[in-house]
Formats: structure tokens, sequence, C-alpha cells
């Protein structure tokens, strides 16, 4: 099964990965953060008493047996940059801005934040690499996706065939209304493929970001792509969803490791 429980917390994980990866997605549930964060909040500039992330980090890591002092995260900017995370981030030091994560030393936890956008998971099981990206409308119409496929290829020597990737739990289509300005760069990124993703009923106009990223994925040569179909507007009691919520909500977690 996708969901996975340890004591309170409750996390997705895909079970497209083989069991030399650590992943998992953590629901909202099983911290200590008090309403709107309630609970499992992960993010430091939502309001949050930055004690009770620090708490709720905590408990993600202990859950999956990671060593704490492991921790690589990125300020998350809805761009294309990419951070090669070759040894884990003093807490000291400020996060890079980027919007991609990626390593291959297995003594580095990969970590991002999420309440909507798009977590994109990726593993390269002959190179021993793995990444996370945050694609939001604004990465993928950038090219998200593809940019984390070409950065494993040029920094690690990933062939696209032996990659596997998951499309993680964030807002679907029918909750994702978008205006025509956001419609006419998709037009301009995808082409004919842009059928596929703008979708109209009743005068409305929503964009199906899992059908976006897969084709990027796609057509980098990425054959190995697992959607988890899970909607963070359709199901509060799991999620953070920035939009269902009116921007007063928390942040929720991937991390993710090699063993």
């Amino acid at each position: 099964m996708p969901f996975h429980e340890h004591n309170s917390l409750r996390y997705y994980s895909f079970n497209i990965f083989s069991n030399s990866v650590i992943q998992a997605v953590f629901t909202r549930r099983g911290g200590v953060s008090p309403a709107p964060w309630h609970s499992l909040n992960l993010g430091g500039s939502v309001g949050d008493d930055p004690a009770n992330v620090a708490e709720n980090r905590i408990r993600i890591f202990d859950a999956l047996e990671r060593d704490r002092a492991s921790f690589h995260d990125v300020w998350l900017v809805h761009g294309t940059d990419i951070v090669h995370a070759d040894a884990a981030r003093p807490l000291e030091n400020h996060p890079e801005r980027a919007d991609i994560i990626l390593t291959d030393n297995p003594e580095v936890s990969l970590f991002m934040r999420f309440a909507d956008c798009v977590p994109l998971l990726f593993h390269d099981p002959q190179k021993k690499v793995i990444g996370i990206s945050h694609a939001g409308w604004m990465g993928t119409v950038k090219g998200v996706a593809t940019t984390t496929i070409e950065g494993m290829q040029s920094r690690y020597g990933c062939n696209p065939k032996d990659i596997v990737a998951g499309i993680g739990p964030s807002i679907g289509v029918d909750h994702y209304e978008v205006g025509e300005e956001v419609v006419s760069q998709f037009h301009e990124k995808y082409g004919k493929d842009t059928e596929r993703i703008i979708q109209t009923r009743d005068g409305i106009t929503y964009l199906d970001l899992w059908t976006a990223n897969l084709i990027q994925l796609q057509n980098a040569g990425v054959e190995q792509v697992q959607v988890s179909g899970v909607c963070t507007a359709c199901h509060l009691d799991d999620w953070f969803s920035h939009r269902a919520e009116k921007g007063k909500t928390g942040r929720f977690g991937v991390l993710m490791a090699l063993i």
C-alpha cells in the first residue's frame, strides 16, 4: 500500500522505487503544530513557532531512522536551478535558492516542502543517484522536470532509461483553476500537447500539472514513472493545500535518501 504509518505519523511512499532508496511524502498528521498548521507542519516561513517546526522535522527523520545531521534542503523559488548536495547542509548556513536537489551520497538526506506544488522524486539505481524537484506551474512551464533529468545526465552520467520517477501528491486538475496568462505560457511550451494539460468546463479553465510533468519526463526518455494521483485539495485531512485553505496552512515534507 502507498500509505504507511509510524506511531502517529502517516506518509505516502511510491512502490515503483527499489528498496535501495528511502522515500516518503509525509502527510500533515502526527506533529505538534497548532491550527492552522496542524499538525506536522514542516514549513518555517508560514507563521508557525520555529520550535514546532524543529520538533516536527525531528519526528520525520526519526521515523525513517535517518541521522538528523544528514539534512539538506533548498530555498524554493519556482525556477530550475540545481543544487548538488555532496554533503549535508550545516544548519547555520542559509539554504541555497533552487528547486532541484540531487545527490549520490548515502550520508545525505534530501528534503523539500510542499503545499499544492508537485513533488517530483527521482532515483537512478545504476548510478546510485536520487533527486527531488519542486514543480508548481511556473517551474513546470520553465521545464523543471526536463532540467532535472539533464542535470542527472551531465553530473552523474545517468541514462534516462534507468531513471525511476514519482509524481507525488499535489493539487489535482479539478481544483487548479488558472487564467489566460498561464494558459498561453503552456500553449507556447507544449504546443499540440497542451490539449492534454488544459481542460475547460463550464467556462472555467483548469491545469493538469501531473500530465504536464509526465510529458516532460517521457520526452526526456524516462520510461518508469508512477503518478500518485493524490490531490492535496481533495484530502485536507492528510495534506496541506495552499489553495483550498486560502494560504493559511502549513507545508508537508518529502524526505529521500540512498541506503
